[in-house]
């Protein structure tokens, strides 16, 4: 088992909390995260960037002069693709770049990233908190009393509006619940903040045989 304090927002510690050695401290599969990221990536691409080729620019078909005897360089009509105002050759055109990856290929590349930021001591437990109205001081001071700096992602045991829109205000710090969390989250934020029950079902997931919903890709 694996031991880890438990702070309150004011970064005291309540007690300590046991998660499964087969939860936190099995081998991080570096190339499986990183086909779950270059997916996530991929799948993030709108693909609606197009260009026309020269059978599809507005122009005249005419041969612009005729082909021998003038000393020139022949030539075809003014779309060419190498004419100003020409057509583009092998442009892009509105694809699809969703690649598919398999379900339990997402479920090992979430569980070696979380067991990668666990066994860094990159993730801070805390017990569970409400914010009764937004309020954007309250999660800045509960950043500074645990001692976390730079890009820092909330794990919630469910959705909260009035935290989610406390700390949509602060730079390089998120929000999600734990059924939400991907990869690229993940290893996106240098420190991961854990509800404490968030951590149960996180370790729930995937350390007993009957798994929960799947983190989205």
């Amino acid at each position: 088992m694996s031991t880890l304090d438990v702070h309150n927002r004011s970064g005291e510690v309540l007690h300590q909390k046991e998660l499964a050695e087969a939860f936190t401290d099995v081998e991080v599969n570096a190339p499986v995260i990183h086909q779950c990221v270059v997916a996530y990536l991929a799948n993030q691409r709108q693909g609606t960037a197009s260009t026309k080729s020269r059978s599809e620019v507005r122009g005249s078909g005419r041969k612009l002069f005729r082909q021998k005897g003038t000393g020139r360089a022949r030539a075809g009509d003014a779309k060419a693709p190498h004419r100003v105002h020409g057509g583009v050759a092998f442009g892009p055109k509105p694809r699809s770049y969703r690649q598919y990856t398999p379900k339990k290929v997402r479920r090992l590349g979430l569980h070696s990233a979380l067991a990668d930021r666990f066994q860094n001591q990159q993730c801070v437990l805390i017990e569970d908190f409400t914010l009764e109205q937004p309020r954007t001081k309250d999660i800045i001071n509960m950043l500074n009393a645990l001692n976390v700096h730079g890009k820092v992602l909330i794990v919630l045991d469910e959705h909260s509006t009035n935290i989610h829109l406390s700390v949509r205000n602060i730079p390089q710090v998120h929000s999600c619940t734990w059924n939400t969390l991907n990869v690229y989250q993940i290893l996106w934020h240098d420190t991961l903040i854990i509800t404490e029950n968030a951590a149960e079902k996180l370790e729930a997931k995937f350390v007993n045989t009957g798994s929960e919903a799947e983190g989205q890709d």
